[in-house]
């Protein structure tokens, strides 16, 4: 009976566990079809100085650093980096690795945070005017799977928040409107399916992305509700990846700029493939 009863639920666990995997297969596959979707094309368009002529000198100023002329005006970015995470304040931080590719349409991030028993694997998107994270214990197990107007609205703040990595992206051709507040503050407006986002950079003499900052939709707030929360990251280092400048060394926050800071992602680019 006893030995019945042990068989009885190691088929159960067996089952369990395949029905776990078969979720998995399904979930990457449907990451890696949505991945493919955004990969940019080979353009014959290149950038030229004429293109940002009619802009203020200190966004030109940040445009005639970021994009060598003549370079091949890329619509999407794919990164390799790797770096640190952490849920809270008073929370260890925690190695990560992940990729990245950023578009025009959207984007996808896919993650390992942590090691051993605590390892989780998954993603952050947004396309389809849908934003979406999922995240796995061990690369199996559900943990995470959220995805409302609140998180679509969220993730429009983070993709459009990281279009330093695609500086092209922020060109005026592609409907941003840009403003100069002084020498070393640029403030760029666009809209994302209409969200509206407006983001401020500041910038060395030389046209150097050294912090950027927008109000972003979250909940980091005292009682968990939703609101436009200042959020933002510094960057440490730059790299070139064929003819683009974008920063490489970065970390991000909610309550940017403020006494309530919180830096959750400290990351590093190992690669970019720009196109």
């Amino acid at each position: 009976m006893i030995t019945k009863i042990f068989l009885n639920i190691g088929a159960l666990l067996a089952i369990a566990f395949l029905i776990l995997v078969i979720l998995q297969i399904k979930n990457e596959q449907e990451v890696s079809k949505i991945w493919r979707s955004l990969e940019g094309v080979p353009t014959e368009n290149r950038f030229t100085k004429d293109m940002v002529e009619a802009l203020p000198a200190p966004v030109q100023r940040y445009f005639l650093h970021s994009i060598a002329l003549l370079t091949p005006l890329a619509s999407s970015v794919s990164l390799k980096m790797s770096g640190s995470f952490r849920m809270a304040q008073d929370k260890p931080w925690i190695p990560m690795q992940a990729t990245e590719i950023l578009s025009t349409k959207g984007f996808v991030w896919k993650a390992r945070i942590g090691s051993g028993l605590f390892q989780t694997i998954g993603s952050d998107r947004y396309t389809n005017k849908s934003g979406r994270m999922r995240f796995f214990l061990w690369g199996l197990v559900p943990l995470v799977n959220a995805h409302s107007p609140d998180i679509t609205r969220s993730t429009i703040g983070r993709f459009a928040g990281e279009f330093f990595w695609l500086p092209a992206a922020l060109l005026p051709q592609r409907g941003v409107s840009w403003k100069v507040i002084d020498e070393k503050t640029i403030q760029a407006s666009l809209k994302v399916d209409d969200e509206p986002v407006t983001l401020t950079l500041f910038i060395d003499d030389n046209g150097k992305l050294l912090k950027l900052s927008l109000p972003r939709w979250g909940d980091q707030t005292e009682d968990g509700s939703y609101t436009y929360i200042p959020f933002g990251g510094e960057y440490q280092e730059e790299k070139t990846f064929a003819g683009f400048t974008i920063p490489s060394q970065v970390s991000a926050g909610w309550w940017f700029g403020t006494d309530r800071y919180l830096e959750f992602f400290r990351a590093t680019v190992e690669q970019a493939e720009l196109r």
